[in-house]
């Protein structure tokens, strides 16, 4: 059945809602790729707080106006889905390791706060590490100065335990 003319403004003011309010938003097709893959890789973004939705060329050209080339779009082959990801990298790494493993999800594309990316900046941006990995190793840059500090200033305490104990064991 086909949509209504108010349906559509509803589909076109949630694409433009979603475009404004994501970080990074990616542009996907998938050409024969199971329902069961289609699911897992759902799955996997979902996990991640990564909302992937399936829309209509026609709704992304008038949620995105000028900010779109047409061969872009003309160039997709299967269904045109989008993934919406507040952080910045974790969306495009399970992207990009998703097409690697399945040929029929191709990546085109993808906006980074409202700039347009070519499909091989999504592969560069997928091989950065992501917000967590980057923390845990501000972290231990932080942590390992502070223990080597606190090492050497136990050394002499250890020092000490150790000839006390060796004095011990003579007598």
């Amino acid at each position: 059945m086909a949509k209504t003319k108010l349906q559509k403004q509803e589909a076109l003011k949630e694409v433009k809602n979603k475009l404004s309010d994501s970080k990074l938003v990616i542009m996907t097709s998938y050409e024969k790729l199971s329902v069961s893959k289609l699911e897992e890789l759902r799955n996997e973004l979902r996990k991640n707080n990564v909302f992937y939705q399936v829309v209509k060329k026609t709704i992304l050209k008038l949620a995105k106006e000028n900010d779109i080339d047409e061969g872009v779009l003309e160039s997709f082959n299967g269904n045109l889905s989008l993934a919406y990801s507040d952080d910045e990298v974790i969306a495009a790494k399970i992207l990009a390791k998703f097409a690697k493993d399945n040929k029929g999800l191709q990546i085109h594309g993808a906006w980074l706060e409202g700039n347009f990316l070519t499909r091989e900046q999504v592969m560069e941006l997928s091989k950065l590490l992501s917000k967590e990995e980057l923390l845990a190793k501000l972290l231990g840059t932080i942590k390992n100065p502070i223990t080597g500090f606190v090492n050497v200033l136990s050394a002499n305490m250890r020092g000490l335990l150790n000839v006390l104990n060796a004095i011990k064991e003579t007598k």
